[in-house]
């Protein structure tokens, strides 16, 4: 924590040639929220390149605005500015722009094209805007151009970053930065930046591992390599450029290794509701929790559904617009609701300015659907405060707690390196486990596969291990005519959450038309197997027994594969009265 306090001021440095950075400085926590929690201080970095064509990049926020534009004007006649590059737009820094417009309407804005929405919004259609595109660089003038990565992620949909190569520069905007503040430039004492620069990365990009990689992976391609990244915050990283690229590397691969997922889903009306999913994605990743954090403004609904069926758990966030949720949140709520498994657990949040019905209609859904709330539902009014956070990081780690408890609980059978030797017969016996399965098999008279009989049962059993063997209960006007002694069938395992199990739940057999519209491959008996299924194993019945209203029979394993690596077995959770 800082013992030094020093007014407010903005360092102006040149890092090349006609290169200025100028570092609008605070000494003490620059705001309440939990990435500033280190309480080291910050800067707000902006550069200025004195091109023939001058250029401003990533003016800093409100509170700097003032001292900011008198120090820029001291620098530039801000008449002479001819673009302005922005490689994000929040309402903090939008305060800050309008000022510049003011005295230089002159200037073109550049910006991603989810930016331009932002600005127009809020400034009106009359700005000139340029929105760069991957193979069109910049040109400032005499040869210096710029090019530009898209760097979107779920906090900053809108991400931009920009390569100097002239000057072998990226300008980094989040990335690879750190909320410290110190006269020091750049990074010479890199070594005592290193819990700053984790604590960074956790608070900032945990909870989006992969868009960070990708961007990584587009910084790596860049030849010659970069002398210098120019982040948003924190020193200008010169003498720890390869360190830090793989620290975030080794980060980011840590997030995503991590056992236990949870998807954060949230859209956020004027940036409260962001706020606080930021204090939730923190709290989760510090208790040893993967955050998969879902922007439902920007994310496609296929990921939205992919995610649904991966994560261990769900939390759901929303202002309420009109009484309502936004239109973006109730999609990936409806997903959650019909695709979602009900023994995975839940949470809620959201910000409000009257009335919050979202939040409640969130909850409600969620709670007759089946699911299990993780935490009191977070309700917080208006801007959130520094307790309004401490709840959240709290509400949080009771949520990991819980969803450890719940994981410990339930079968969760992974491949390990042993099991990956093991034959592919066993691997698959392995996954039954009182499971739900689809019993196919194709009857007398019949040749092609969507000519199967296909029946959803849960009453499967592994009966003997030499030879490995299974029981399967079926109903008896179903097993009359089919899986007699010496009959052949497929026995295809589901995952947990896979919407086979509602497709077949309403009939017992599929039409062939219907069982034609699945993904399908023929076992050696002809039965198919389903390709979505999370194993299957082929059988033989050995015997059979009549009990009560159902036929028991007993089947000897023949052959199996595992058609998936990862996931739950599911398992038919009946109602207890």
């Amino acid at each position: 924590m800082l013992t030094e306090t020093r007014p407010r001021d903005v360092q102006v440095a040149e890092l090349v040639p006609r290169v200025l950075v100028l570092r609008s400085r605070t000494w003490e926590r620059l705001k309440f929220e939990v990435e500033y929690g280190r309480q080291q201080g910050t800067t707000s970095n902006s550069y200025l390149l004195k091109a023939a064509q001058p250029t401003l990049l990533d003016p800093p926020g409100e509170s700097f605005s003032q001292l900011y534009l008198k120090e820029l004007a001291q620098q530039i006649d801000l008449r002479q500015l001819r673009y302005l590059i922005l490689s994000h737009v929040n309402s903090n820094r939008l305060v800050t722009v309008k000022a510049l417009l003011e005295r230089a309407p002159q200037m073109t804005l550049v910006c991603s094209k989810a930016g331009a929405v932002t600005l127009r919004a809020a400034l009106g259609d009359q700005l000139q805007l340029w929105i760069p595109r991957s193979d069109t660089p910049l040109d400032v003038g005499d040869g210096w151009q710029l090019e530009f990565i898209a760097a979107a992620t779920p906090r900053w949909p809108d991400g931009l970053i920009t390569v100097d190569r002239q000057h072998h520069i990226v300008f980094t905007d989040k990335l690879f930065g750190a909320h410290v503040c110190s006269d020091s430039l750049y990074d010479e004492q890199w070594k005592k930046l290193d819990e700053d620069r984790a604590y960074y990365f956790e608070c900032l990009h945990a909870a989006q591992p992969r868009q960070v990689e990708s961007i990584l992976d587009r910084i790596a391609e860049l030849t010659p390599p970069p002398h210098l990244y120019a982040p948003a915050h924190g020193p200008i990283v010169k003498f720890s450029r390869s360190r830090l690229f793989q620290d975030y590397r080794d980060w980011c691969h840590a997030q995503t290794e991590q056992e236990t997922t949870v998807a954060l889903f949230y859209a956020s009306a004027y940036g409260n509701t962001a706020i606080l999913a930021n204090a939730i994605a923190q709290g989760l990743t510090a208790a040893g929790v993967q955050v998969a954090a879902i922007n439902c403004e920007t994310t496609p609904p296929a990921e939205m559904q992919a995610l649904i069926h991966s994560s261990d758990g769900f939390i759901v966030g929303s202002p309420t617009l009109g009484g309502h949720m936004p239109t973006q949140v109730q999609t990936a709520l409806g997903f959650i609701l019909a695709e979602g498994n009900k023994t995975k657990l839940a949470g809620v949040f959201g910000s409000y300015g009257w009335s919050g019905e979202a939040i409640d209609d969130i909850e409600q859904k969620l709670l007759d659907a089946g699911y299990t709330l993780g935490f009191e539902t977070l309700r917080v009014k208006f801007t959130p405060t520094a307790a309004d956070l401490e709840k959240c990081q709290a509400a949080a780690q009771e949520f990991a707690q819980a969803l450890k408890k719940l994981r410990k609980s339930r079968t969760v059978l992974q491949p390990s390196l042993v099991e990956a030797q093991v034959n592919r017969t066993a691997q698959a016996v392995n996954r039954v486990v009182g499971s739900l399965c689809i019993l196919t098999t194709l009857p007398e008279g019949c040749t092609y596969m969507t000519q199967a009989a296909a029946i959803l049962v849960s009453s499967v059993s592994q009966a003997s291990f030499n030879p490995p063997g299974v029981t399967v209960s079926l109903p008896q006007q179903w097993a009359d005519s089919l899986c007699l002694v010496g009959d052949r069938f497929v026995l295809n395992i589901l995952k947990e959450g896979s919407p086979l199990v509602r497709q077949f739940q309403q009939a017992q057999r599929l039409g062939e038309q219907q069982l034609a519209t699945l993904g399908l491959k023929s076992a050696s008996s002809g039965a198919p197997i389903l390709l979505d299924a999370l194993a299957y194993i082929e059988c033989t019945v050995e015997s059979r027994m009549k009990c009560g209203d159902h036929w028991l029979i007993y089947a000897v394993v023949d052959s199996g594969e595992l058609l998936q690596t990862t996931g739950l077995t599911a398992i038919q959770h009946r109602k207890t009265s």
